[in-house]
């Protein structure tokens, strides 16, 4: 896995209009780790390119009616199988994190990288969706100033309104494999 202008090679990419620079000087520094299903709780589908591409049709799902509005983006998605979507080039700013706040500051977006897991708060991720998102973590703290300890999930810098990546997500797991990467130097 490699970057090429911020984009990962080799995986497919559904180009987000939901994107703009980040301020002058900022450069992502946080990942943020999210869960998204749509409809709620179903998996597959185009739903998901949809919403980050701003075609998401609200005529196709009840649900879809009370967020077709809305203007957002990820940089990533896993989906259940692993496959890897990319919408934002990590580089520019994706709008994934709304209102938010992380240690001493506000604004995730502006210093931060979204990755969402095709999934529910309660619904156990997948091997192959750790697998891909351990690959982008160590992708991703190669070419940025990311470190284990500036990695969170969304419900961490939106605890009022957000609960993903949810108790499913197996953060231990995660952290252990990162580990076990960097003391093999990797």
């Amino acid at each position: 896995m490699k970057l090429e202008e911020g984009w990962i090679s080799g995986i497919r990419r559904v180009p987000s209009p939901h994107v703009n620079e980040r301020p002058e000087g900022d450069e992502p520094c946080l990942l943020v780790i999210h869960n998204i299903s749509l409809p709620p709780g179903e998996f597959g589908g185009p739903w998901i390119d949809h919403l980050f591409s701003g075609m998401l049709d609200p005529e196709q799902h009840p649900y879809f009616a009370k967020i077709g509005h809305l203007r957002v983006s990820a940089h990533c998605l896993i989906r259940r199988d692993g496959e890897i979507v990319q919408y934002v080039p990590f580089h520019l700013r994706a709008w994934h994190a709304g209102v938010s706040f992380w240690r001493d500051r506000e604004a995730c977006n502006d210093f931060s990288i979204g990755i969402e897991l095709e999934g529910t708060d309660d619904v156990p991720y997948t091997d192959a969706q750790y697998q891909a998102l351990e690959s982008i973590t160590q992708l991703l703290m190669a070419h940025y100033p990311i470190t284990p300890t500036e990695i969170t999930g969304h419900s961490d810098i939106a605890p009022q309104r957000k609960t993903d990546p949810g108790p499913a997500f197996d953060w231990q797991r995660y952290r252990d494999a990162l580990n076990n990467t960097q003391e093999r130097g990797e």
